[in-house]
Formats: structure tokens, sequence, C-alpha cells
């Protein structure tokens, strides 16, 4: 599961079930996804707070991730240095990775521009991404870190899926030009984060299972050279089982890469409508979170024969 609720994603998500952007309502809602009984992994998204009682709220989650394999990347801050060492120092399995825009030296974020389809990205965005995220990964394989890389390919907008394919095409050569001729970084060290070719979110024309499989696995044959070990799949702009369908689809076929997913909203939404804020539907949402854990597990494996869907 991923966790990348920063305050402005979690404010959209409290507002879609009626509840106010407070804080106690975040951090609700985060303990319910972090304690939720055989959830094994975790990609925690820790958001940076000035909150004094944030390292309090945070050893509570530790308890609950002792048994689970934790993922830690982003927004890493001093108040999280110290709970990593005391997870190591119980055995935790940890793999850390540096956020995808954080500078070590400073500690702080850099923003790097997103790619929108429907502006017509310019060539010089498409560099400055590529460069930012080649740097990234660099720096945090000379610091013994693994760099998740993930240009932002935003899928806002009605264009077709060959238009994503087009634009998802120039910008993955681009990236890779930075990664090898700039910085020498080392493919076997670095996990790819990535949305799947999709028509756009607002497209009336959806594509098939079958078809988002094609048009994706052309694109990593043609872009992702085979040394890389992980592809890890957004669900930007697909419904639950839309994003678990597509995953499973693409493990049908045999790949260099292990595929796998990186869901939020994916995971998450049959949850947030089920728990609606109220304590006595924690272990209903709960439930929920985990039968579409189970399913994207299985998907990833091409072994998802869930519900129906319906193109």
């Amino acid at each position: 599961m991923h966790m990348d609720e920063s305050n402005a994603t979690c404010r959209k998500r409290l507002t879609s079930i009626g509840l106010e952007n407070m804080e106690a309502n975040c951090q609700a809602y985060r303990t319910l996804l972090v304690t939720a009984p055989g959830l094994r992994t975790v990609h925690l998204v820790p958001f940076s707070s000035k909150r004094p009682d944030l390292p309090m709220m945070a050893t509570k989650w530790l308890m609950s991730l002792m048994n689970k394999t934790l993922f830690l990347v982003s927004k890493l801050t001093r108040v999280w240095f110290p709970l990593l060492v005391q997870m190591m120092s119980h055995g935790a399995k940890v793999s850390m990775a540096l956020p995808r825009a954080l500078l070590l030296t400073t500690n702080k974020e850099l923003t790097l521009p997103n790619v929108s389809i429907p502006n017509r990205p310019s060539a010089l965005a498409v560099k400055e991404a590529a460069w930012g995220l080649a740097r990234y990964a660099a720096i945090s394989q000379d610091s013994s870190l693994v760099p998740i890389v993930e240009p932002q390919i935003l899928l806002d907008g009605d264009h077709g899926i060959d238009r994503t394919f087009e634009v998802a095409q120039k910008v993955w050569a681009e990236v890779f030009v930075y990664l090898v001729a700039e910085d020498n970084v080392m493919f076997e060290g670095i996990l790819l984060k990535r949305s799947m070719v999709t028509p756009g979110a607002e497209c009336k024309d959806r594509a098939t299972p079958e078809q988002v499989a094609d048009y994706t696995l052309k694109l990593l044959q043609r872009r992702i050279p085979p040394a890389v070990p992980g592809i890890m799949f957004l669900s930007g702009g697909q419904s639950e089982v839309e994003a678990t369908f597509n995953l499973n689809a693409m493990n049908h076929s045999p790949t260099p890469w292990h595929m796998s997913f990186s869901y939020a909203r994916a995971l998450q939404n049959t949850c947030l409508k089920t728990w609606r804020g109220l304590p006595e539907n924690v272990k209903a949402a709960q439930d929920k979170l985990l039968i579409r854990a189970k399913a994207n597990s299985l998907a990833q494996l091409g072994k998802y024969t869930g519900e129906s869907y319906v193109y």
C-alpha cells in the first residue's frame, strides 16, 4: 500500500466523505491504514509536519509497523530518522529510499516539473524533469540508498491512449539518457514508479485491460533496460477494479522486470467511504482495504480472477 497523504491530499480525501480537514481526522485515517491487521507491506511517505506531537503519533505507528515490510520514502525529516534507527534496531525489514526530490545536504524538497499531456509538454520541461531525476538517483546511490525514479506524467485530459504512449516514449527516453550519460546511475540499483499507458482521465473511449497491457508493455520494451529490477505502477485516473485488472493483464506476459503496484486511491477509495470518520466503522474499512490489497497482490502475479469488469 502506498501512503502519500500530504496535507492537501488528505484534505481532498476527507472532504469527499464530508469530514473537516482537521489534524485529528487526518491522524485517525492514517492510523486506520497503518494498523490494518494482515497488511504486510506499507510504502510510507511521511509528510513534513511541525506539530510537536508528531513523534508521539509516529511512535504509535512504529509498534504497528514492526511486523510489516516497510518501504520508507520521501520527505524524511529529523522526526523520522530516530524512528527509523529504532525500527532497524528491533529487526524491522526496511528498504530506505530518498524522495524523488530530496536534497541530502539540506533535507529540503526540490519541486520537479510535471509533464502535462494536454499542455503539449515542451522539450525543456521534459529535459528538466529528466535531469532532476537523474541527479537525485545518482545522489541516492552515492549515499547507498535505493532511488525510486518517477517522472510525473499527468493523466488529466481527454486525449486517447495513443497520445499518452507518444508522450511517455519521449519522457522515458530522456530520463534514461540522463541516467546513463550524465550521472552513470547503476540500473540494477533503482526502482521505477510510473503510470500505465491509458487514455486521459476525461477520455470517453476507455481502454480494455488487454489494450492497456499491450501499450504499456510495448513502451517498457522500447524504453526500459532489462537490468532494472522492478517497476511499481501508479493507479492515477483509474478505478479500483480497473487498476487491478490492468495490472493483472500486464503480468500475463513474461518480462524481465517485477511489475507490481504503488497504489493509494485504488486501494483506499472503498475503505475511505466505508469508514466515513466513524470509529465503529474502522474494522469494516480495514477489511475493505485488505480485500483490495489481496486483489492487487494476486494481480502482480497475473492470478487475479475476482469481480466482473465492465469495459
